[in-house]
């Protein structure tokens, strides 16, 4: 066929969006596979110009030039700086860095330092964690850094993948990866491995015959190949159709590498921040304003509203996450557990639903002989002993399932062997048989016998007699439809099931196809990659815990309920890939609430799954190996991977186990939930103090001549109750704040502050009237504010015990001895202050005798309340 100049490759359409689908991931199938895969091969390499004899030099460069290399995940790589820059677009460092700022200009330095530390903190950390995720392009490339076989000028060439170009002749052979999304031309018994796409554990055979339109995913077309593939035996000639990122796979690697998704972490931290910057918005502007008009100093209002802005803002949050996840990262290394992104830690305990892959992930992603068995599907040795025997002494390419007959000698409680027997011809397996056969002698009955194997319908159709508990009777027609029942039983079962049969035959030179006639059917054995060991108890675990499972796997649904059933799961409705695609967002999310399986699954689909179930507010975990399994292990909210994880799967995932113990699952949750539990305390003590002690401010500023404490007095305060809260990280948790996940609950946080944060007050103001009443403070501004200081920082230190538990504190549970430790630390100091040399320069004075006892009742009585305060909101469940 002549080459044309001008190039008749169209461009591929966008996909089609059914109406109320939304196209989350753009992971497609270019139109022209469906047009394709329907037409003869001649059709097909018509329309791309292409012939047998490949395109010539000058016909492929001016394609490379129109559609570009043979390359996915083309991403551009951001220097350093601008990534430094991206992670600065967080509300949280921008409120600090605008407080430093301001706080350096008007010449508050100390406060300036401890801000800046603070930010200098968060934005390292995440510049950390987001370099990482920059070798995943590196990592896709480098999976297709390969040559293929391909035809040009009519000769042979081995070229790199990246000069492909659609129209090219491919020629296949085992071992060989699809370059590119491919139309098979000419195929003789073609086996692929599909799994890293398609989660399919076992081969899936091609052939080049056109195919009837149909609405089967592309994928389980037989005369369609996909980059990421490969050829487990056989040969075949093939035309590109889509290369780069058209192809299947391109178009999911750009999803892969594309920016990391907000998880539930991420989105919680911004949220309580924005809580946080309303209520500043609100309060400091009103202190500011109240204390300019009563006092009539607008200078001293503005450095006091300053200093309550900075009291206001929970600036050692970076600080409490970093050591907290840092902390939970370090206990999952001891378990052999990598974490690749500290914030997913905490996602791991908020996760109530996680969703799993099932090959390589529940299941040992190894295909293993588990039945050998006679028509009844009793166990049977003479079955085992005649599989062995043909897929020992074939010479053909052992598939995996000869593979696995011939290992299944190790583990077999009745070891057989080859003695006795000599090979005598052989006839090999073709498409169209689907049968393979070996001619033996046995030297213990001195016979000859054809021993056969393959596709059980087509064993059937050479037998004419059967045998049972050593008798041989013959398959009668009104027998035969109960002996097909027998094996259907077992696919059914999920399953793979090869039969075997045998006769004997006389002694001649060699044999052929037409003595696979009249056989003896025998048996079946049959196949299954079984779950792992630990994959029940792990399951078992999870939902004591409070989450749930539920499979999202490319293999056919009778495998799937198999090794459901076998590792506890409940299957119910199986939902099919199919199903999944004709479904809108809201209904594909309450469909996936109340299944538990999901099959023959796209990646597409399954990151679709991902996103419906975090439209219900689930926080969602993905574990899977593969390349199909990437675009969901990026969308959720923690992704976790396995130690035999295709190299994908572990850079899009945020935890990956070295181990192939799944109970780490269990034990990984758990550790997120404390991680979470302590980081919750920090926000819920800070937030509540702070915000009950500008109530106080409000107050005194509306009333007092003076300000109720001076500026430095504020950020002294709050610097010495921040140091008493460094422990938090390692502080303990108590067993029922991790018996069931705990997400983001920003309304609860929000219901906290507004009841445990005004109790502050009510012991606040009682101290104003002491200091104002009894100990006539009026004209002595020193005296009154030393003695809210102390008290201040009292009451907060000391509520630290009772806000960090919902039990009785001290007595149902204790705090970790460096948080009672270092809190006894800070309240002594704090009482220490106003008779030491620094309490000149702090604007202190000495307190009277009398303050101390009142002050004692105070703090009996503040603990009191907030203790009763919070068994209440316990009561409505609003903590």
């Amino acid at each position: 066929m002549s080459q044309s100049t001008a190039d008749p490759v169209k461009t591929p359409a966008p996909p089609v969006v059914k109406p109320g689908v939304k196209d989350i991931g753009k992971i497609s199938f270019s139109p022209l596979l469906g047009e394709a895969s329907r037409k003869d091969s001649a059709a097909v390499m018509s329309e791309l110009n292409a012939s047998l004899k490949g395109l010539t030099q000058t016909e492929a460069e001016s394609r490379l030039a129109t559609h570009g290399p043979n390359e996915v995940a083309q991403e551009k790589q951001h220097g350093w700086p601008r990534r430094l820059l991206r992670t600065t677009y967080n509300p949280l460092v921008i409120l600090l860095t605008a407080l430093a700022v301001v706080s350096a200009a008007t010449g508050d330095l100390r406060a300036a330092t401890v801000v800046a530390l603070m930010v200098v903190l968060g934005i390292a950390l995440r510049f950390v964690q987001e370099s990482r995720a920059d070798t995943a392009a590196a990592k896709l490339k480098a999976m297709i850094t390969v040559t293929a076989a391909i035809i040009r000028d009519g000769e042979p060439k081995e070229l790199s993948l990246r000069e492909i170009v659609p129209g090219d002749m491919v020629k296949l052979a085992a071992g060989d990866m699809i370059p590119a999304d491919l139309r098979l031309v000419t195929s003789k018994d073609l086996f692929l491995v599909q799994a890293s796409l398609t989660g399919e554990s076992l081969p899936v055979e091609k052939n080049d015959a056109p195919q009837a339109a149909d609405t089967r995913s592309p994928l389980e077309l037989p005369n369609l190949c996909f980059l990421g593939t490969s050829v487990e035996s056989g040969t075949a000639m093939a035309v590109v159709i889509a290369t780069g990122p058209r192809t299947y796979f391109g178009s999911m690697a750009k999803s892969i590498v594309g920016q990391q998704i907000l998880t539930s972490f991420d989105r919680g931290v911004n949220r309580f921040t924005w809580l946080m910057i309303k209520f500043m918005a609100v309060m400091v502007p009103l202190v500011f304003l109240i204390n300019g008009f009563t006092k009539h100093n607008w200078k001293e209002a503005f450095f006091f509203a300053l200093a309550v802005a900075v009291g206001l803002t929970p600036e050692m949050l970076p600080m409490v996450v970093a050591v907290s996840l840092s902390k939970g990262a370090l206990a999952m290394s001891r378990k052999k557990v990598i974490v690749k992104r500290l914030n997913a830690i905490q996602n791991f305990g908020a996760m109530d639903v996680l969703c799993t892959d099932k090959t390589g992930t529940l299941t040992m992603d190894k295909v293993i002989l588990e039945k050998h068995c006679d028509v009844a599907r009793k166990e049977d040795h003479g079955v085992w002993l005649v599989a062995f025997l043909i897929s020992h002494f074939q010479t053909g390419l052992k598939n995996v399932l000869d593979r696995a007959i011939l290992l299944h000698r190790e583990n077999c409680e009745h070891p057989v062997s080859t003695d006795g027997y000599e090979k005598i011809d052989e006839i090999p397996f073709d498409f169209q048989r689907r049968v393979m056969s070996v001619v033996v002698h046995s030297s213990a009955g001195n016979t000859r016998q054809i021993l056969a194997k393959g596709a059980p319908e087509e064993i059937f159709r050479r037998c004419t007699r059967f045998e049972l508990d050593g008798e041989v009777s013959p398959m009668d027609p009104v027998l035969i439809e109960d002996l097909k029942e027998e094996y259907e039983h077992l696919s059914a079962d999920g399953f793979r099931v090869l039969a075997v049969a045998y006769k004997d035959v006389e002694i001649r030179a060699a044999y052929t196809k037409e003595d696979e006639s009249d056989l003896i059917l025998q048996g079946y054995v049959a196949f299954l990659d079984p779950p792992k060991e630990t994959a029940a108890l792990a399951i078992a675990a999870l939902n004591k815990h409070g989450v749930a499972v539920k499979v999202l796997t490319g293999d056919n649904d009778l495998v799937t309920k198999k090794v459901c059933r076998e590792v506890g799961l409940y299957t119910g409705h199986v939902l099919l890939g199919k199903d999944v695609e004709a479904m809108s967002d809201l209904e594909l999310a309450e469909a996936a609430e109340t299944s538990h399986v999901f099959a023959r699954l796209s990646p597409a689909d399954k990151r679709r799954i991902v996103k419906a179930l975090q439209s219900k507010n689930h926080v969602v975990g993905f574990m899977g190996d593969g390349i199909n399994d990437a675009p969901a292990l990026r969308a959720a909210d923690v992704g976790i991977s396995v130690d035999t994880a295709v190299d994908i799967a572990k850079e899009s995932a945020d935890l990956i186990l070295l181990e192939k113990n799944l109970m780490v699952l269990e034990e990984g949750v758990l550790e997120g939930r404390k991680v979470f539990a302590n980081i919750l305390k920090y926000i819920r003590m800070g937030a509540s103090s702070n915000f009950g002690n500008m109530f106080s401010v409000l107050g005194a500023s509306a009333f007092l001549p003076f300000v109720p404490m001076a500026p430095i007095q504020v950020l002294s305060n709050n610097l010495l109750y921040d140091f008493s809260q460094v422990p938090i990280p390692a502080d303990n948790v108590d067993e029922e704040q991790i018996v069931r996940p705990r997400p983001w609950n920003i309304d609860e946080i929000k219901k906290f502050i507004l009841f445990i944060g005004p109790i502050s007050s009510i012991f606040d103001y009682t101290t104003y009237f002491v200091m104002l009443y009894v100990f006539h403070c009026w004209g002595n501004e020193k005296l009154f504010q030393t003695g809210w200081f102390v008290e201040s920082l009292m009451t907060q230190t000391l509520i630290i015990h009772v806000i960090r538990t919902n039990k009785i504190p001290f007595i149902q549970s204790r705090a970790s001895w460096p948080l009672i430790v270092t809190s006894g630390l800070i309240m002594a100091f704090g009482a220490w202050l106003p008779f030491s040399p620094l309490a000149s320069s702090l604007g202190f004075v000495a307190l009277p005798k009398l303050y101390w006892p009142i002050l004692g009742l105070t703090l009996l009585c503040y603990v009191m309340l907030t203790q009763v305060v919070k068994a209440w909101l316990l009561r409505r469940r609003w903590l």
